[in-house]
């Protein structure tokens, strides 16, 4: 590695030390110092976001897709850094953050030119009908504008994708709106490296230079004061179901609430249906376990609950599962703070009189080992806590006694990002029976497939109700830039006046 860490904030453009300080945790290699964010700092990085904002958010959408993919090539550009250090922060492979990278990138680039179509700005005319009787009707455009400042807070389990330059960056730099990082204190490293790629790009394309700052992690009063900033008018999170709603009441309880466009938990279960379990149930077993186990269980679509038909079809899905979770040994995790947390939630499920345990080995420090329990429909459906998100490779089969049960338990799921149907073509008709009900439960239905692996393209849906997601909506995609537009209808406007889109 050749980039070292200057372990300082970027605000619009200018690295800043602070007067607090905290020492990054890496899984290889020397801890470093790193500034720490406070309530100042946020307000010195908003007000520079709502100075830019005057030019920024009128700059036109070639403007903004180049910029877009300046930050992809100054990413790529650093690509090699932010293998390393993202690896030593994180544990993550290199392999795996190389793909991330190119997904990150690979996203701002369609984000370009998604918006260069002009599309997603829904523009409508309706044109004035002086003569109409009763009444006449003036001449009404209508476009989407940009909300204003973005507040972004960086995930843990994504350094690259869903941080720094993620999802919500993107989304939010595409339809006009300056952004401030709260970066993620596991990968401070990364999130720098990655912050001075888009204040270079900034600096290329001739932007304000507020359009971007990081204010690198600190205490709860950091992020407070970022959603409450009375210049913030939106906030994208990735993150636990506890931090994001305390967050979220936060935004709602402002003088002028705004919105938190949250990712905070799913289970993503998949129903196993009677036919595709007859005839393939020992490689469900096994795609499971893969898919359970991916990344030591750290993607939000982990699949962590199997809903499976009580019988012969169950035992031998159960023991395929368990046969090659067995043979997976202990992975590190993204922190130690997300270990304990992984062992926690294990400790509560196998002390749970609901449920058998299948599988558990022993992890300490900052590794985790995979788990199986099993339990029936009816102990599933009498202890909602069952279902509460254990971050981690754990999986729950869950053995329902009929059709009717299995449909009983999916009405009974909170939100999901996701839910899958193993089926075959003769299980149509239980099919049927569960997919309207579970179109109210995720935003992703997938048959036949494991939910781990989120392609990134127009007709994605990363979100889902409640708590998968605080709005209905999307932050994967490129219907995840509407999330920080709104409409504006212009009344008798004249062309001199109209925003440039419209004219």
């Amino acid at each position: 590695m050749t980039y070292t860490p200057h372990g300082k904030h970027l605000i619009a453009g200018a690295r800043v030390a602070g007067d607090d300080h905290f020492t990054s945790a890496p899984v290889d290699g020397a801890a470093q110092r790193f500034s720490a964010g406070s309530p100042a700092l946020v307000d010195r990085a908003v007000k520079a976001a709502e100075d830019a904002f005057a030019s920024y958010g009128h700059t036109d959408t070639e403007t903004r897709a180049s910029f877009l993919e300046a930050i992809a090539d100054e990413i790529e550009a650093r690509g090699a850094d932010l293998t390393a250090i993202g690896s030593a922060e994180t544990g993550l492979p290199a392999a795996r953050l190389e793909g991330e990278r190119g997904r990150t990138t690979g996203q701002l680039r369609m984000f370009a030119g998604h918006i260069r179509k002009g599309d997603y700005l829904d523009r409508r005319h309706d044109p004035a009908q002086p003569d109409r009787q009763p009444a006449p009707r003036p001449d009404l455009k209508l476009v989407q504008r940009p909300l204003g400042p973005v507040a972004v807070f960086g995930a843990s389990n994504f350094p690259l994708a869903f941080s720094t330059a993620g999802g919500d960056t993107a989304s939010a730099l595409a339809a006009g709106c300056p952004v401030v990082v709260k970066g993620h204190e596991a990968h401070p490293g990364t999130a720098e490296l990655v912050a001075e790629a888009i204040t270079a790009a900034a600096a290329k394309c001739d932007l304000h230079p507020g359009v971007f700052s990081l204010v690198h992690g600190g205490s709860l009063a950091v992020g407070k004061a970022l959603v409450e900033h009375p210049l913030i008018r939106a906030v994208g999170f990735t993150g636990s179901l506890r931090g994001g709603r305390a967050l979220f009441d936060l935004c709602a309880a402002r003088p002028e609430p705004i919105p938190f466009f949250g990712e905070l938990g799913s289970i993503n279960p998949m129903f196993l249906l009677p036919a595709a379990t007859e005839a393939r149930a020992a490689a469900l077993g096994e795609g499971w376990a893969g898919s359970l186990t991916m990344g030591a269980g750290q993607f939000c679509t982990n699949p962590g609950v199997a809903i499976v038909l009580d019988g012969a079809g169950a035992d031998a899905f159960t023991e395929a599962t368990a046969a090659a979770l067995a043979g997976i040994d202990a992975q590190t995790m993204l922190t130690d703070g997300i270990a304990d947390a992984y062992r926690a939630g294990r400790d509560a499920v196998v002390s749970h009189g609901a449920v058998n345990e299948v599988l558990s080995k022993t992890c300490q420090g900052r590794s985790a080992a995979p788990s199986l329990f099993v339990t029936t429909g009816a102990e599933w459906l009498a202890h909602p806590d069952l279902s509460h998100e254990v971050f981690g490779p754990l999986g729950i089969i869950v053995r329902a006694a009929d059709m009717d049960e299995m449909r009983r338990i999916a009405a009974a799921l909170a939100g999901q990002l996701t839910a899958t149907l193993h089926m075959d073509e003769t299980d149509t008709d239980h099919a049927r029976a569960l997919v309207p009900v579970l179109e109210r439960k995720a935003g992703r239905l997938l048959v036949n497939g494991f939910p781990t692996g989120v392609e990134v393209c127009d007709a994605m849906v990363h979100g889902g109700p409640y708590p998968a997601t605080t709005f209905a909506g999307t932050s994967v995609g490129t219907m995840a830039i509407r999330r920080f537009l709104r409409p504006v209808s212009y009344q008798n406007f004249p062309d001199a006046l109209l925003p440039g889109e419209l004219r």
